[in-house]
């Protein structure tokens, strides 16, 4: 006898036409498959997902679901969406609260959150031993690093004992030891049976070895389901990506290009806690320099960014120098922020404004996570002009919130470049987009930077994502507690 299909779309079409999906789609999720759904951004990989998950209304079609133990689909299917951190975990938090220790009264532990879920005993051990949790059960949920968070997220959702896992975007974020580590636990709840995963990418470059099969999408089109062949299961781990080639604060190019200061750390310690984050860190940065600032998650990049970008209030306690003034020395953040152009997975993840994306690229003019200030026509026309250089022109009018997570992310990148800064950070800048996107986004780095003698820090976890002009780099290595 025949198994049914776990999850089958049949002649679905969806109610809602302003998307721009008018065709049919089919799609089988069949038993012991695994299925990687590729496609680049703005292609409906996002509206298939929610079809899956029972979130569209039909035309006409259907949506049936298989399970053994039958129950509801939004009992049996889970769904992960990586696009931001730590945002989703509270309702509560906000964009610089990380950073606030005074703010973080009522900040729950990890062991808190897994506890509520109710779950075997036994069986919640076991899941702790797979995913290597029980370091983590005491750690406050907004200061676990990008792979503890994924580590956390995965072991939450496994607790309710889905039989269909969804994820997307599994893997932006992540360092290399932190990506195997990923596809080392994915890959054995594939082989040990029990659960169906479904990934959700914009490249078949990141695809892992136990997927089973891709469906591809294109233009919104529906797509076409064939078997999954690795090209090499190999991944080499670049000078970039190693954690013994530097140390803390060693730069690949060490001649000092002449030029005025913008940033001077001297001897920064940052501890939260216990948890010593920083240590005697020293860094200058010269105006018209542009670095890769490197490390594995948890090395504490994002803590020395908070700090340049006047977002973490330690730095008023360190010897921090940024634009040739001492902080503290009577400069408000907003007199710092004007310098600067910023984007980061956590700011994208907090910029949750229901307003048109023209608006949200002419927000960067006051450094805020909304529109407040009505800008005038001068700067709604600057905004529409870096539009067109990111290509997104056709998302002007539209609803940022009703965009894909990889069109956001444009989005915020042209909000970074708008007011023309002096100063680039650019944390994870090309995290969510295809391809033909990050290419686009490297030219425009690269113009930006040669043609302005801007100065630029930019954090990835790829070499490749790495615009043409970065000659410098700064490796950060976790300190010891």
């Amino acid at each position: 006898m025949t198994q049914e299909p776990t999850i089958k779309i049949d002649g679905a079409v969806l109610r809602d036409s302003t998307i721009g999906i008018s065709d049919a789609l089919d799609f089988s999720l069949n038993a012991r498959e695994h299925i990687a759904i590729v496609g680049p951004n703005g292609s409906g990989k996002t509206i298939l997902v929610e079809t899956l998950l029972g979130m569209r209304a039909l035309r006409s079609g259907k949506v049936v679901y298989d399970f053994p133990q039958g129950g509801m689909a939004s009992d049996n299917i889970k769904y992960i969406a990586f696009q931001g951190v730590y945002g989703s975990l509270s309702g509560d938090y906000y964009y610089q609260q990380r950073w606030n220790s005074t703010d973080r009264d009522g900040i729950p532990i990890v062991r808190e959150l897994l506890d509520k879920i109710a779950a075997d005993p036994h069986a919640r051990e076991k899941l702790y031993d797979l995913m290597g949790i029980g370091p983590l059960l005491e750690k406050e949920i907004i200061l676990l690093s990008s792979g503890e968070l994924r580590k956390f997220q995965i072991t939450k959702i496994l607790l309710s004992s889905p039989k269909v896992l969804i994820i997307d975007n599994p893997y932006i974020g992540l360092d290399f030891k932190a990506r195997e580590m990923l596809d080392g636990i994915l890959g054995q709840l594939a082989t040990d049976g029990g659960i169906q995963i479904i990934l959700v990418v914009t490249s078949q470059d990141v695809i892992p070895g136990f997927i089973t099969d891709i469906y591809t999408i294109k233009d919104r089109l529906p797509g076409k389901k064939t078997v999954w062949v690795p090209a090499s299961m190999k991944k080499a781990a670049s000078a970039l990506h190693s954690s013994e080639c530097s140390s803390a604060g060693e730069s690949l190019e060490s001649s000092e290009l002449p030029g005025e200061g913008v940033i001077r750390l001297n001897n920064v310690n940052i501890r939260y806690g216990t948890k010593q984050i920083l240590r005697d860190q020293s860094w200058t940065v010269r105006r018209g320099e542009r670095w890769a600032l490197a490390g594995l998650n948890g090395s504490g990049k994002s803590t020395l960014l908070s700090l340049i970008s006047a977002d973490n209030p330690q730095s008023y306690s360190q010897d921090i120098t940024l634009f040739g003034r001492r902080r503290g020395s009577g400069e408000s953040i907003w007199d710092i922020k004007r310098r600067i152009g910023f984007i980061s997975s956590e700011m994208h993840n907090s910029y949750r404004e229901d307003i048109p994306a023209v608006g949200v690229v002419a927000s960067g003019f006051f450094d805020s996570l909304g529109l407040y200030r009505t800008p005038d026509q001068q700067q709604l026309q600057m905004a529409s002009e870096w539009m067109g250089r990111f290509g997104i022109s056709n998302l002007r009018d539209k609803s940022f919130l009703r965009l894909s997570s990889g069109e956001q992310r444009l989005i915020l990148l042209a909000r970074a470049f708008v007011k023309d800064p002096e100063l680039l950070i650019l944390d994870e800048p090309l995290n969510g987009l295809d391809p033909k996107n990050k290419q686009v986004v490297r030219g425009v780095i690269d113009k930006f930077c040669r043609e302005g003698s801007k100065t630029l820090i930019v954090v990835t976890h790829y070499e490749e994502d790495l615009p043409d002009c970065v000659s410098k780099t700064l490796r950060l290595t976790a300190p010891g507690n």
